[in-house]
C-alpha cells in the first residue's frame, strides 16, 4: 500500500511540475535562467518525510502524532499532513509556525488558534503571544514530528521554533522526529559573522554564522549538543534522514521541486541571494516586498546611483546581472500587505541570476552597501544588527571597511559542528 501511495505522489508531483513550467510567466522564466542539469539527468534526493512513510509508519502506531509543518511539509504535491492521514496515522494536533500551517500569514503577522479547514484538526500558534508549545498543548500528543523546509540562513524563525519546540518536549517527555530536507544553499557554504550575545533574538537565537550549511537534523542535533537550549532531561530526538543528499548540493541539484518557505521567497534564486541582500530589511530602504522580485529589488525613492556604482555590481560575478531598476510596492495581499514606500516610486538595482556559482552574503552586502551610500535619506534600524548579528556592518557603511577587505573566521564554527554532521 505504501509503495502505491508514493508512485501516486509522484506521478501528481511530475505531471504538476510539467504544468508549473507551461504556465511560467515570462519574467518568472527569466528570473529563474540557471546553468545546471537538466531536471531529467538529475537524481531526486529522497527526503526524510518519504523515509517515513516507507520504514517508519509503524513505529507511530497507536501514538496521538503532533505536526510542526507548514506549506514546505510536501511529498511532490501532497502536504505530509494529508498522506499521514490517508494512511490512517492519528494525527491529534497541528503547531503552526511564522506563515501559518498552511501558509495563510505574511512575514512577521502573528498567528492564532484555531481550527486547520481541511482536516478539522485544532492548530496551535507557535508565532503568537506564545511561541513555545505550553504544557497544554503538549497533552494533546505522544510525540512531535518537525518538518520544514529552511533556507541556511540564521535570521530565519524555523530555528529558533525547532529550539523552542525541542525545550518543550523534553519538558513533557515527548519524543521529537526531525523530517530531514536539504539545505538549499548547500552544506559547505558557510558565511557571514557569528552571532553576538548582545544581539540574540528570535531572528538569531543561536551563535551560528548567518548560512550555516546544516539541515534541520544536524541544527537539532547541535542545539542539544551544545546546550543553546535549555533543558534538565535530555530531548528525546529522532532525526528522519535524507537519501542522495550531500554537502556540496545546491537545490539545484536535488531534483525537488521548490515550495516557497515563506511568501516572498518564491523561488530559490529569490531564497539564495536573500542570504545576503536580507540587510536591507534593517532599514528604511525597500528590499522589494510588493514587487514580483523581493530581495532581487531593491532601493529607496531618494536613491541616485552613479555609473561607478553599477559597473561595480556587475562586475561581482558572471552569475548575477544588475540592472538599474525603478519600481513602485504595492500592497500585495498574503504577501506584502503594508511594504515599504507603498505606491511611492523608488530607484535602485533589479538582479537576476543565471547560476549560483557566487558568494550571496558577500554579494548582497556589497548591493546593500552601494545602494545605501547611494541614499540621500535613510534610517538604521536596530533590526539591522539581530539581522548581521555583529555592529562590524557599520564599518561598511561607513566606508571604514569594503566588502572585499571582510574576514569571516569560521575555522571554530565548522570544527564545533564536525560532530554532528549527518551527510558527507
Amino acid at each position: 500500500m505504501l509503495k502505491h501511495l508514493l508512485q501516486f505522489i509522484f506521478i501528481l508531483s511530475f505531471i504538476s511540475t510539467i504544468i508549473s513550467c507551461a504556465d511560467q510567466q515570462p519574467e518568472a522564466e527569466s528570473t529563474m535562467q540557471q546553468s545546471i542539469q537538466p531536471v531529467s539527468e538529475i537524481e531526486r534526493v529522497t527526503i526524510g518525510a518519504e523515509i517515513l512513510i516507507d520504514r517508519h509508519l509503524d513505529e507511530l502506531s497507536g501514538l496521538r502524532v503532533g505536526l510542526v509543518m507548514n506549506p514546505t511539509a510536501r511529498i511532490g504535491d501532497a502536504h505530509v499532513l494529508d498522506s499521514l492521514l490517508a494512511l490512517g496515522v492519528n494525527v491529534s494536533a497541528l503547531f503552526a509556525p511564522e506563515h501559518g500551517f498552511r501558509g495563510e500569514a505574511g512575514a512577521g503577522e502573528l498567528i492564532e488558534d484555531g481550527v486547520d479547514q481541511e482536516s478539522g484538526l485544532p492548530v496551535f500558534s507557535l508565532y503568537g503571544q506564545t511561541r513555545k508549545p505550553t504544557p497544554g498543548m503538549m497533552e494533546h500528543v505522544d510525540v512531535l514530528i518537525f518538518d520544514m523546509q529552511d533556507v541556511g540562513a540564521r535570521f530565519y524563525t524555523y530555528i529558533a521554533t525547532l529550539g523552542l519546540v525541542l525545550e518543550a518536549a523534553a519538558e513533557a517527555a515527548v519524543p521529537v522526529w526531525v523530517l530531514d530536507r536539504p539545505n538549499p544553499a548547500g552544506g559547505n557554504y558557510v558565511s557571514g559573522w557569528i552571532l553576538e550575545e548582545e544581539f540574540t533574538s528570535f531572528v538569531g537565537p543561536y551563535p551560528i554564522p548567518i548560512a550555516h550549511g546544516l539541515t534541520m537534523g544536524e541544527i537539532a542535533a547541535m542545539m542539544i549538543g551544545e546546550r543553546w537550549i535549555d533543558f534538565e532531561a535530555e530531548p528525546d530526538l529522532t532525526v528522519v534522514e535524507m537519501e542522495g543528499w550531500n554537502r556540496d548540493m545546491l537545490w539545484s541539484h536535488t531534483g525537488l521541486n521548490w515550495i516557497p518557505p515563506s511568501p516572498n521567497l518564491p523561488t530559490f534564486s529569490h531564497a539564495f541571494l536573500y542570504l545576503g541582500t536580507v540587510f536591507f530589511e534593517g532599514t528604511t530602504l525597500s528590499e522589494g516586498r510588493g514587487t514580483n522580485n523581493p530581495f532581487l529589488t531593491m532601493g529607496d525613492p531618494t536613491t541616485n546611483l552613479t555609473k561607478e556604482d553599477l559597473t561595480k555590481l556587475r562586475s561581482l560575478s558572471d552569475n548575477l546581472r544588475i540592472e538599474e531598476a525603478e519600481f513602485t510596492p504595492v500592497s500585495i495581499q498574503g504577501v506584502a500587505p503594508t511594504p515599504k514606500h507603498q505606491d511611492v516610486v523608488c530607484y535602485g538595482i533589479r538582479a537576476e541570476l543565471s547560476g549560483f556559482d557566487f558568494d550571496p552574503v558577500r554579494a548582497g552586502l556589497e548591493m546593500f552597501v552601494t545602494v545605501v551610500r547611494a541614499t540621500e535619506e535613510y534610517e538604521i534600524r536596530p533590526f539591522l544588527y539581530r539581522l548581521a548579528g555583529s555592529t562590524e556592518i557599520d564599518k561598511l557603511l561607513s566606508g571604514e571597511m569594503e566588502v572585499s577587505e571582510l574576514v569571516f573566521d569560521m575555522d571554530e564554527f565548522l570544527m564545533q559542528r564536525e560532530p554532528y554532521l549527518l551527510y558527507e
